[in-house]
């Protein structure tokens, strides 16, 4: 079979037995140096996207995916809002819903989003009818109850339990014969739930949605109208073509903006990780370069005889980058397969090393996560393999260079 010419000798060098131990050894750590440098990359980097999920997944699970609530204090026609939101195929599901901050007063007073919900629609759109704690149950939400529903953290700060009573006070003032106060009114815990997202569990109360309707004096009015989608990333165009068909002035808002800072944040966080440990496969590119540097030394009679004969200076240069390519190649391939397997088993592998040295890596009363999830993305591992391989290509060039610049007269002076 035909091949170039560079090619050809570039694959007998590869192949070839080494004069100098040494060399091969430092071709070897190269190897070596980037394939643990690609396989940590992925590694660390599709940890990254598993914990983005999870708390992507946790924080939607209470709040949700669009809202279009009313420019005004209230908004009027939420019925037909939810008929149209309903009937749109992209919509899994709406609910009505009402919230204004508001004080809660239990054995110590706390700052909280008091939502008014419909028991019966409210598990369409969020998911804390299955975060309750207990016995507890989003249906013990009564019309005239005025029962309450805390998250987790919110009931622990306020130091009350299930059967516990809360005074809870909004900004809603009333004129009495004592002065202008605000609206309060006692509430009776019928349920605490926890949703591993520390601003629903620390700052949210769940109370029917009549109830809230009284207590604000809101009439027949809510909010809004809270939507949950089949695809999440489509929420900002749903809910600005429901807005459209529902005609006037509404708010929309969605996921995305309502939490674009913390977003911003984990991309930005994931951006500096990658960025640190790619730094790996760089210095493991340096290692490339002296090992292709030392070779070129060790081969200069080699090149001196090859250029005497009449080899191009092109050719030269392209040997050794084909050897250096192979070695990128092989270090890359070695890391690739490393890494997916390891994030493949990182759980399996977190659980020998806690048996083994008998502590949890991840306490799930800190992080409200067991073990370390993973999201193995194959564009990001592409991705990824091709960066390292331009590194290596990259760090050929000098060591190539070199050896087509060799002078067959002063490389053979001494032979």
């Amino acid at each position: 079979m035909f091949r170039p010419l560079s090619l050809n000798i570039g694959l007998r060098y590869t192949r070839a037995k080494r004069r100098t131990r040494f060399i091969s050894f430092i071709s070897f750590v190269s190897i070596a140096g980037i394939s643990l440098g690609v396989a940590a990359l992925i590694t660390v980097i599709s940890v990254m996207n598993g914990f983005g999920e999870e708390v992507r997944g946790r924080l939607l699970g209470s709040v949700a995916h669009a809202t279009i609530s009313a420019a005004g204090e209230s908004m009027d026609d939420w019925p037909r809002a939810v008929d149209i939101a309903r009937a749109d195929r992209r919509v899994a599901g709406a609910a009505p819903y009402v919230e204004r901050a508001a004080l809660l007063q239990g054995r110590r007073e706390e700052g909280a989003i008091l939502r008014g919900v419909d028991p019966d629609a409210e598990p369409s759109v969020t998911d804390f009818h299955a975060s309750m704690v207990g016995d507890g149950s989003i249906d013990r939400l009564v019309p005239g109850g005025f029962n309450i529903i805390l998250g987790r953290d919110l009931a622990a700060w306020a130091q009350v339990g299930v059967g516990d009573s809360v005074n809870v006070f909004v900004p809603s003032f009333r004129t009495t014969p004592v002065g202008v106060v605000p609206q309060t009114r006692r509430f009776t815990v019928v349920g605490v739930f926890e949703t591993g997202y520390l601003d629903a569990d620390r700052g949210t109360a769940l109370i029917h949605i009549q109830d809230a309707q009284r207590l604000m004096r809101m009439g027949d009015g809510v909010t809004g109208v809270r939507l949950k989608l089949h695809d999440m990333f489509e929420s900002m165009r749903v809910s600005w073509d429901l807005a459209d068909q529902l005609g006037g002035v509404y708010r929309v808002s969605d996921w995305s903006r309502d939490h674009a800072n913390f977003f911003r944040a984990m991309k930005l966080e994931k951006t500096m990780i990658f960025i640190v440990v790619a730094l790996v496969v760089m210095v493991a590119a340096f290692n490339l370069v002296s090992s292709l540097v030392m070779l070129v030394t060790d081969k200069q009679a080699d090149i001196a005889i090859l250029r005497t004969l009449g080899m191009r200076p092109g050719t030269v240069l392209r040997i050794f980058m084909i050897q250096g390519c192979l070695i990128g190649f092989f270090g890359v391939l070695l890391g690739v397969v490393g890494g997916v397997v390891l994030t493949l088993n990182l759980n399996h592998v977190v659980t020998a090393v806690e048996t083994v040295f008998g502590f949890e890596v991840m306490p799930k009363d800190v992080y409200y996560i067991s073990g370390l999830p993973t999201a193995l993305y194959w564009g990001e591992v592409a991705m990824i393999a091709g960066i390292a391989l331009v590194m290596s290509l990259l760090a050929t060039l000098y060591p190539a260079w070199r050896a087509s610049r060799t002078a067959p007269a002063e490389a053979l002076r001494y032979e």
